[in-house]
């Protein structure tokens, strides 16, 4: 399934209103869900960072979610930030920014991405998402401890 006709996804500086308050509302998110030695979601200053490319995803000149991809040398990337925003859940937006993230990363000659998610059900959506787009359970990687609150996911590009 391709991107939706009518959703724009485009590179992201975040220094636009929406999209810092999309990035502020999934770190509140992820607190309310998890424990906080466990919330791993990256604020704005770090996702304005040289090693991470973020994407917004458009509609209609709203904003329907965002994403990003962190570089973890040559060959490996780590999925950041996956968020929809509320009045566009269930449209495809998170299989359309996943897939097109996915796409760049292949183009830039990464080879795995990896990614950390919540596992109690408040993340069952998020979990569901990955395993449909070909990633797969595995343990702590990078900078990660193992960690119950914590799910490993990675797919070979």
């Amino acid at each position: 399934m391709a991107a939706p006709e009518d959703l724009d996804i485009r590179v992201d500086d975040l220094t636009g209103e929406a999209s810092v308050a999309l990035v502020r509302q999934h770190l509140a998110g992820m607190h309310e869900l998890s424990p906080a030695e466990s919330v791993h979601a990256l604020g704005v200053a770090q996702l304005q960072e040289p090693s991470v490319t973020v994407w917004s995803a458009w509609r209609g000149g709203e904003l329907a979610g965002i994403g990003a991809l962190a570089f973890l040398g040559d060959t490996d990337g780590e999925l950041k930030s996956m968020r929809v925003a509320a009045a566009h859940l269930g449209t495809g937006v998170g299989r359309a920014i996943l897939r097109h993230i996915l796409t760049d990363a292949r183009a830039r000659g990464l080879t795995r991405v990896w990614l950390e998610t919540g596992s109690d059900a408040g993340f069952l959506a998020a979990r569901t998402l990955y395993a449909s787009e070909g990633f797969i359970e595995c343990p702590a990687f990078g900078d990660y401890l193992p960690d119950p609150a914590s799910t490993f996911m990675t797919r070979a590009l």
